[in-house]
């Protein structure tokens, strides 16, 4: 696995422009300052009789980040904070607005031209429900063999062999390809999804809150799936989540999201033991004590503001018990603070450390 370089190109006062915030040694994926608006305006007709200007949201405004091959990168925060926008813009779903995506060097948006097909099939995703992502009317066959069918050259009998394979690689029955989506529990549902986004033999999978529509213990059979899997099969991932639980236990670096942007980018084991960001600790203060150690439970105070107005400054600065003057008037950039990557004015100042 290639180990992550956690900044580089820091300047005299400590910090690292926004293009260079969490690199790593030869990376798969490199996200450069991507961002993606959403016109959710009036209709044209009512903004011109009442003189209403366009109105744009921000679901993801400027975020950078690298992959390294075979590594777990998890993105958390809070619902609406961006981290299902980046994984569609990951795969192609949804087009960037500003900035860039690269896959082994080469532009994303490869995919949609001539030629981009073998692009597409080394990127696969895993959606959050097992119950929509899944044709009710196709059998369990036909659904994994799909993929198949549109990337690769194989004779019926040669796609009936490798969904027999897939089934089995995911603890499945080589005979369930007979047996339609409905007969299935949850957590076979979401063995059926790894299986057909493995179909092409893919490099990266972006992973959109693949546990959180299941139950406690299935789960943990899950994830434990997907980190065999990874070990057997050299695979990288991109993983979404809001569960730090499960973040702790699949994740070699995580990045932190609010209101669209990553604000703190760190090694697992760093994040969790020593949090930077003030709305990283805010999280992690509101996590049970589950040992009995006598830690109190912080509730994350506040409301994520409107997304469609956001505070000016830095974002978080409504909310942090840190802000002054400066919080409330100047977007913070990314600086290097020890193992971490962090965007905020308070640890640059060394206010809190």
């Amino acid at each position: 696995m290639t180990m992550p370089m956690h900044a580089t190109s820091i300047d005299v006062s400590g910090r690292v422009t926004p293009m260079h915030t969490a690199r790593v040694a030869d990376p798969l994926v490199r996200v450069e300052d991507a961002a993606r608006w959403f016109d959710v305006s009036p209709p044209w007709l009512e903004r011109v009789i009442s003189r209403k200007p366009r109105v744009d949201l921000r679901a993801v405004d400027g975020v950078t980040f690298d992959i390294g091959r075979g590594e777990t990168f998890a993105l958390v925060g809070e619902s609406g904070c961006g981290k299902s926008t980046v994984a569609r813009m990951l795969v192609g779903l949804y087009g960037l607005t500003r900035g860039r995506i690269l896959f082994e060097g080469q532009p994303l948006d490869r995919m949609t031209q001539p030629g981009g097909k073998a692009m597409r099939s080394r990127l696969q995703m895993i959606f959050q429900d097992p119950y929509a992502s899944l044709n009710p009317r196709w059998r369990v066959g036909r659904i994994i063999a799909e993929p198949l069918k549109t990337h690769t050259q194989m004779t019926p009998r040669e796609r009936i062999d490798r969904v027999s394979e897939l089934l089995t690689q995911v603890g499945l029955d080589p005979a369930d390809q007979q047996r339609f989506p409905h007969q299935f529990s949850g957590g076979q549902r979401q063995r059926i999804s790894i299986a057909r986004a493995l179909a092409v033999q893919p490099e990266l999978l972006v992973c959109d809150e693949p546990t959180s529509a299941l139950d406690v213990s299935v789960q943990a059979q899950v994830l434990n799936l997907m980190k065999d899997l990874q070990r057997r099969l050299g695979l990288t991932y991109l993983f979404i989540s809001h569960n730090l639980a499960v973040v702790h236990h699949v994740a070699d670096r995580v990045g932190v999201m609010y209101l669209g942007r990553i604000v703190e980018v760190a090694p697992r084991d760093a994040l969790f033991a020593q949090p930077r960001h003030p709305y990283t600790r805010m999280l992690l203060e509101a996590i049970p004590d589950m040992h009995g150690n006598g830690k109190a439970r912080t509730r994350v105070a506040g409301e994520v503001p409107n997304p469609l107005n956001p505070p000016s400054g830095c974002t978080f600065h409504p909310r942090c018990p840190h802000a002054n003057t400066r919080c409330k008037t100047e977007e913070p950039k990314a600086l290097a603070a020890g193992l971490s990557v962090v965007t905020c004015h308070a640890i640059e100042e060394g206010r809190i450390s």
